[in-house]
């Protein structure tokens, strides 16, 4: 371990006192209040900022994925120049991100949360009975049992003192019984830069996947401008880091 990840380690050994009750992420929604278009978005995953320059810590979330459409047409409801449409709200700022075929300007913007469908209307619910799961065998046991589960990967930075919890609902586990060993696999998720402070929180946002195998560090790639074949780039997860991190792990019955 270099002494970077020495640093995030101690950093992350401070206890916290924001701590998070696990969403129900079957049931937890975000809805705008244009009038034109109360649309409502299906939330997939949260991530909570905090600086201890701030008296209280941001939350993100970071809604499913959509395609570009033209609302409430009689016909031909798709663009036909179509893209990947994905939002994260906060309180002050949002991103959005418009995911084409090949890089565009357009691709991430950040917002004032009042002009994303003119402010939102959070609607969380947490889960009633959450459990921590203490072991690789308690984690086994709870995905062979069918219950859903909710991680929280909670990394630092110690040049900065920034840290993050990022939640979201386990959707793929993997499990070997007989070497008693788990891997998570979920995404996307809102990934926060924290080596630097960002005049807008919500600017340190990126789409990423994580993974991780361990109570002590995560892996996440990271979409990014990625080269391809014939001179061109696109927007795809291929920016990898491995953190120091705190996993927890809750099954949310």
């Amino acid at each position: 371990m270099n002494r970077r990840h020495l640093l995030q380690a101690a950093l992350l050994a401070q206890p916290v006192s924001n701590t998070l009750q696990p969403l129900d992420y079957g049931r937890s929604f975000l809805q705008g209040k244009w009038a034109d278009n109360r649309v409502r978005f299906w939330i997939e995953s949260r991530t909570r900022i905090l600086d201890p320059e701030r008296p209280t810590p941001i939350d993100y979330y970071q809604c499913a994925s959509c395609k570009s459409e033209n609302t409430f047409a009689p016909k031909d409801l798709f663009h036909k120049d179509n893209y990947d449409f994905l939002p994260i709200f906060g309180p002050e700022d949002g991103v959005i991100f418009r995911r084409k075929a090949s890089l565009t300007p357009e691709y991430r913007q950040v917002r004032k949360s009042t002009e994303m469908w003119e402010c939102q209307t959070y609607k969380l619910v947490r889960s009633r009975k959450v459990r921590l799961l203490r072991s690789n065998r308690e984690i086994r046991e709870a995905t062979h049992a069918g219950i859903p589960i909710v991680a929280q990967t909670e990394i630092a930075d110690p040049r900065t003192g920034l840290r993050a919890i990022i939640e979201y609902p386990v959707k793929t586990m993997n499990i070997h019984d007989t070497r008693d060993l788990y891997q998570v696999d979920s995404g996307p998720v809102a990934f926060p830069d924290l080596a630097k402070r960002h005049p807008r929180p919500a600017e340190s946002l990126s789409l990423a996947f994580v993974a991780f195998n361990a109570p002590a560090s995560a892996d996440f790639v990271i979409e990014s401008p990625t080269p391809i074949p014939g001179d061109a780039r696109v927007h795809h997860y291929s920016r990898l880091e491995s953190l120091s991190a705190a996993n927890r792990l809750y099954a949310c019955e």
